[in-house]
């Protein structure tokens, strides 16, 4: 298939009718660069179920406001228009996430809640924009999956039966990976770099220039999390991590044994926020 066709066909994600009617409104909504707080905040509080779902994540005890958050506009006010469009997009697709690949949820939120402790060791400052990008580094296999259903069964059924990664398997059949269609989705919907670069590169963290230590972070989780067998990611395989994540993130054993744990109480963590 010809890359450009691809990256147009996932870009209209939003345009699909299988996509329910207030994921397909909030994936219009958010890719306007001049949305505002309140605007999203006013479209966000008219679905209950949506509300519900974001002021739960939020008021976890892992996300670290447990029961300070109560509206959809505080959460706006505290964590920002950035890191609330990810969280929505996260606990808006779950279900289409589980479509996807059974697993591919519990995969994804315990990766961010892995990489929140991560960042919160290495002191960045925006540790919860760190986790939405865990959160959303998968998100190019649900696009691709929705896109094109039995080139990605496909996919699929040759990481399973040759033992490659998913991504491998991505590439031969669509001459790209689920990280690059995710990152042409981050672009399209105006995240910044800080985002945009730990979904587009959380394979190949070597690649990030704006957000290094973000992408090295997200690169980590997802291997952890796979490392513990939570979820389902597309195969069953471990791969190493990356020697200038070691070195960028220069993370103790104690340091990993925290973030394994934290991966352990994620699991249930995950079946809470989804109920």
């Amino acid at each position: 298939m010809d890359i450009h066709q691809i990256r147009s066909q996932i870009e209209q994600l939003d345009s699909l009718p299988t996509i329910p009617p207030v994921v397909r409104k909030l994936l219009g909504t958010i890719d306007s660069p001049k949305l505002s707080l309140s605007e999203i905040g006013g479209f966000v509080s008219k679905d209950q179920a949506l509300t519900a779902r974001l002021l739960k994540m939020v008021n976890s005890p892992f996300y670290g406001f447990p029961g300070r958050i109560s509206s959809v506009s505080q959460a706006l006010i505290l964590l920002g228009l950035s890191v609330v469009k990810g969280m929505l997009l996260g606990v808006s697709v779950f279900e289409m996430m589980e479509k996807t690949m059974v697993g591919l949820w519990e995969h994804s939120i315990c990766a961010a809640m892995a990489a929140r402790t991560i960042a919160n060791k290495k002191g960045l400052g925006e540790p919860e924009e760190v986790m939405v990008s865990a959160l959303l580094h998968d998100i190019g296999k649900v696009a691709l999956k929705i896109r094109f259903v039995e080139k990605y069964e496909s996919a699929l059924s040759i990481a399973e039966k040759e033992g490659v990664p998913i991504r491998n398997s991505e590439e031969r059949i669509f001459t790209v990976s689920h990280a690059e269609a995710g990152g042409w989705l981050a672009q399209k919907w105006n995240f910044p770099k800080t985002l945009l670069e730990p979904i587009a590169y959380h394979h190949r963290p070597n690649l990030a220039k704006h957000a290094p230590i973000q992408t090295a972070v997200v690169h980590l989780s997802d291997i952890l999390v796979r490392a513990r067998g939570v979820g389902f990611a597309g195969d069953d395989l471990v791969p190493r991590v990356n020697n200038r994540v070691w070195d960028c993130l220069s993370l103790s054993e104690s340091d990993i044994r925290d973030t394994l744990m934290v991966i352990e109480d994620a699991v249930q963590e995950a079946e809470e926020i989804i109920v």
